[in-house]
């Protein structure tokens, strides 16, 4: 007798990280079922092998749906964006625990055994952030508690539910902390999109353009590390299956200054550009960087792919999206 496929649902399919992870779970003979509010013809990858379907995760009833005969939950579903989006829409990003307290709930009803949340380095505290050169970050850092406003506030309170629903139901909660995760496939233009993905699109319409100029939001001197989407499937799948029940960084320790990675993204376009400064725009904390002592320590693991490496898959992509959409732009 075969045994089953495990049966997992991944909520937030339909966007950049979850169709990600859809595709490797499908190409670990998983059952997949893969939820997103949007309608399916508007999700960054869809998979005809997973059970696609359109629903509202805010609504507790609609949860149950998703829920229902499940082994394990990757839940990933939430309102967010980048740095422009979040610091603009902080309710619309707090409106998010509605999906993180239902989802937890129709879980724990369905008796599904592992939950996985994608939790945020939002989470951290502002004043340890607050300058370039700034200590990487542990995951002690959280407390006392001062998340970013909006979005980190709702990240940090859904970590919370999950570790009460773990104590008070004996649920499988496992949380990691998302370091500025970026590749292929994802936002790239609209308001929604994250640094690397706004600079690729930036220096690929300089370059196809003609255009050889750039805006950059705050001075440039402010670092980040950033993950690329491969590592953060793979972490994820480690964390949710493991035994570590603690909340845990997901990012890469490759700290750059925002100048250094457009410097990096022009070395793939073959382009140098004129800056320009946009000194009042959105540009979050001044320094924020993943300490990754804890998740080595505990799985002997930590992301890998190099900063030029991921960024080169994803300027290729992004660059054929541009010139995409500047063919069939007016002439």
């Amino acid at each position: 007798m075969v045994d089953k496929p495990r049966a997992v649902l991944v909520t937030g399919a339909g966007g950049f990280i979850g169709g990600h992870l859809v595709r490797r779970l499908l190409e670990q003979g998983k059952h997949v079922r893969a939820v997103d509010v949007k309608p399916a013809h508007k999700w960054d990858q869809r998979f005809s092998g997973a059970e696609n379907i359109t629903l509202d995760l805010q609504l507790l009833p609609q949860c149950r749906i998703a829920a229902a005969g499940m082994d394990a939950v990757y839940h990933l579903a939430a309102d967010m964006g980048g740095i422009g989006f979040i610091e603009n829409h902080k309710a619309e990003c707090m409106l998010s625990v509605l999906i993180s307290t239902h989802m937890l709930q129709a879980a724990r009803d369905a008796g599904v055994s592992e939950f996985f949340y994608s939790s945020s380095a939002c989470v951290y505290a502002a004043d340890k952030q607050d300058r370039p050169d700034a200590e990487y970050l542990v995951e002690s850092d959280a407390y006392p508690a001062m998340p970013e406003d909006g979005y980190g506030w709702e990240k940090l309170f859904s970590e919370r539910m999950a570790r009460h629903f773990a104590e008070d139901y004996g649920m499988h909660t496992r949380v990691a902390r998302y370091h500025n995760v970026y590749g292929p496939h994802g936002a790239w233009q609209g308001g929604r999109e994250k640094a690397p993905a706004a600079i690729c699109r930036k220096v690929a319409t300089a370059k196809l353009t003609g255009d050889h100029s750039i805006e950059i939001w705050g001075d440039g001197r402010q670092t980040r590390s950033f993950t690329y989407v491969d590592d953060c499937v793979t972490g994820s799948i480690m964390i949710a299956e493991g035994d570590y029940a603690h909340p845990l960084n997901l990012g890469s320790s490759e700290l750059v200054t925002i100048n250094e990675l457009v410097d990096v993204i022009e070395d793939i376009a073959g382009i140098r550009l004129h800056r320009q400064y946009k000194l009042d725009a959105p540009q979050g904390v001044r320094g924020r960087c993943s300490d990754n002592t804890l998740i080595e320590s505990v799985y002997g693991w930590q992301p890998s792919i190099s900063l030029r490496e991921g960024l080169t898959e994803t300027y290729a992509w992004i660059e054929q999206q541009v010139a995409r959409q500047l063919s069939l732009a007016p002439a």
